[in-house]
């Protein structure tokens, strides 16, 4: 159908299927392909919820096709639930500097070889028709350092060798299923001799790599993971993203990496292939997903004609702007061959780069060009402002760094104009989470109509110079300045925010003269998953000579850390109704210091981010 009689299917609601009188086929026609790539999975509601879409393109309409739908991926906890076993039984869990924390499993232990053994037996037998489980680690690296476990470790010569040794023993036990296990962070090394069961399928994660290039240039090690694990098994299932989770609505210029990696992939004997894009829309939505599933049935397809002919299908008139951005955007990316494009990263990280302002200002431009082409058609006019949205999203963010000035000099375009824009066209393509720890998009424009009022008000701090009496770490380059430089912080660390990890926050800013002081405030982050706290409390004080400090007040935190906190939040702790007069202030956040023995970073220090000092 696409190849003989130009059908096209860019998307659940826009195909172009010819109206023929009759077939024009040839007699002796015959087409036959088998694809490389036999499972091909994109992670994006565009297929798991429109299924006919799916099969169109040719990828699976599930995520984990054929698996126990309880039990797919992270499965330690679902096996051996730290609430039923850790208080009585510590040993199993996994020991570090000294202690068992219930992060992960000890796997020398036979009680939790038997447990887990017994369990994947009781979720097989209420999903009979299940082909795959798995058997996998807890979504983070603190794997265990006993004696046994170690001594695998070195022998194998990666963390991955307990690993492989424990799921191998599971893989015996029930011939018939494919065991799934992860190559991940601390176990993405494959072992050194060990050799997993035929029945064992190897899920490769490349969560750490470098996207501004295919991964066998930026991310070496990956690809020589790769190869290594090739070598030992040919059961090997790919676990690749293709977009930024922390801000699903960024530029991600990433579009050139994809026919390369799936390439390097094919290559090496990965015929399962999952692809996890954002699942909720992110930048480009459409054409990411659409191109990632062409390219995963064919990896050798030509990507640029397959782009250009869904950027004429989709956009129609204003195809060449938005093909004019995504060029330019990459080309620029690739000229900085210093950058780093993280998954969770941010757009901030590219305000010297690829989003410097005369970027921002010209991407702006093509976009108010593709809206001007097609004013007329409607429904073309919402899809370019869905494709614009990661512009204006970088550009909201953007202006955080001088919203006070924002305020009183708007411009040509109000940051009010551009966030009932972001707003109109987000409600109207139904998109309503800004990234994958369930930041909503009705949060974000709440939050940042309260940052403008913030703005608005005079900040006796803005500018004024900040001492630190505890040492921040990598990020705002550890500049004190952060505090009051009149930039505020969203919902990413990496944007306007001075952490502390492991410490306790303490600072002195000095008002240059005495002042009246009515009311203090601090914003601190909290992303629960990143083991970044809310502080326990903050104290105020206040001293003429900026040696001898006296108490103002001190606030609590509102909402107490707790298992189900809201994974990404920030508060504002305020202390109003002050009559006071004072030239230095300091401030004294008190951290939670390490992550509690629930989280998945138990024993680890935790972070707090403090932004922008507020005097009234």
């Amino acid at each position: 159908m696409e190849h003989e009689l130009g059908c096209r299917y860019y998307h659940p609601e826009v195909e172009r299927v010819p109206s023929l009188p009759r077939f024009p086929l040839a007699a002796d026609l015959h087409y036959a392909y088998d694809p490389p790539i036999t499972t091909r999975t994109v992670h994006a509601r565009l297929f798991y919820d429109q299924p006919a879409f799916a099969e169109k393109r040719r990828v699976t309409q599930d995520a984990f096709p054929g698996y126990v739908p309880t039990a797919r991926v992270h499965t330690f906890h679902r096996f051996m639930p730290a609430v039923s076993f850790y208080e009585a039984h510590p040993e199993y869990y996994a020991l570090r500097n000294g202690k068992r924390l219930p992060t992960q499993l000890c796997l020398t232990h036979e009680a939790v070889f038997e447990i887990v053994r017994d369990s994947v037996a009781a979720y097989l037998q209420a999903y009979p028709e299940a082909r795959v489980i798995s058997v996998s680690q807890d979504d983070n690296t603190q794997y265990c350092q006993c004696a046994q476990c170690e001594a695998i470790h070195t022998a194998e010569e990666s963390p991955a060798g307990s690993m492989i040794h424990f799921v191998n023993r599971i893989a015996r036990e029930f011939p018939t299923k494919q065991i799934s296990t992860l190559a991940y962070q601390y176990t993405r090394k494959a072992p050194k001799n060990l050799v997993p069961e035929p029945n064992v399928l190897i899920t490769l994660c490349s969560i750490e790599c470098d996207r501004s290039g295919p991964i066998a240039e930026k991310c070496p090690d990956f690809a020589a993971d790769l190869r290594a694990w090739g070598a030992l098994t040919d059961n090997i299932r790919i676990w690749d993203y293709t977009t930024q989770f922390t801000n699903f609505l960024a530029p991600f210029p990433n579009l050139h990496t994809l026919q390369p990696n799936l390439q390097l992939f094919r290559d090496n004997h990965a015929t399962w292939v999952f692809e996890q894009h954002s699942h909720h829309p992110s930048e480009l939505f459409a054409l990411r997903a659409y191109l990632t599933a062409q390219l995963l049935w064919n990896p050798d397809a030509d990507v640029e004609a397959v782009r250009d002919d869904f950027l004429t299908g989709y956009y129609e008139e204003a195809a060449p702007y938005v093909r004019a951005y995504i060029e330019r955007v990459h080309a620029e990316l690739a000229a900085d061959s210093a950058f780093f494009l993280f998954l969770y990263g941010d757009p901030s990280q590219g305000f010297e780069s690829f989003l410097r302002p005369q970027m921002l200002a010209y991407y702006d431009s093509l976009y108010d060009e593709a809206e001007q082409t097609v004013a007329a058609k409607p429904e073309i006019l919402q899809r370019v402002r869905e494709a614009r949205l990661s512009v204006d999203y970088a550009l909201l963010e953007h202006s955080k760094r001088h919203l006070a000035a924002e305020v009183q000099n708007p411009g040509d375009f109000p940051v009010q104009d551009r966030l009932a824009r972001f707003a109109q066209t987000t409600e109207a393509a139904g998109i309503t989470l800004m990234n994958e720890m369930r930041y909503s998009v009705a949060e974000y424009l709440d939050l940042y109509q309260q940052t403008l009022a913030r703005a608005a008000k005079p900040n006796l701090a803005t500018g004024k110079p900040v001492r630190l009496l505890t040492q921040p770490k990598k990020y705002a380059d550890e500049d004190p300045q952060t505090l009051t430089d009149g930039a505020f912080g969203s919902s990413s660390f990496y944007a306007n925010w001075l952490g502390f990890e492991g410490t306790h926050l303490e600072a002195i800013v000095d008002l240059e003269e005495t002042q009246d002081i009515h009311e203090l405030s601090a914003g601190f982050l909290q992303v629960v998953n990143h083991i970044v706290f809310f502080p326990t409390e903050v104290r105020y004080y206040a001293s003429e000579d900026g040696k001898t400090f006296r108490l103002l007040g001190t606030v609590p935190n509102a909402t107490p850390l707790r298992p189900d906190s809201k994974i990404n939040d920030i508060q504002y702790f305020t202390l109003p109704g002050l009559q006071a007069r004072a030239r230095y202030l300091k401030i004294e956040a008190q951290s939670p210091l390490e992550a509690p023995v629930w989280h998945h970073g138990a024993g680890l220090g935790c972070w707090i981010f403090m932004d922008e000092w507020e005097v009234r």
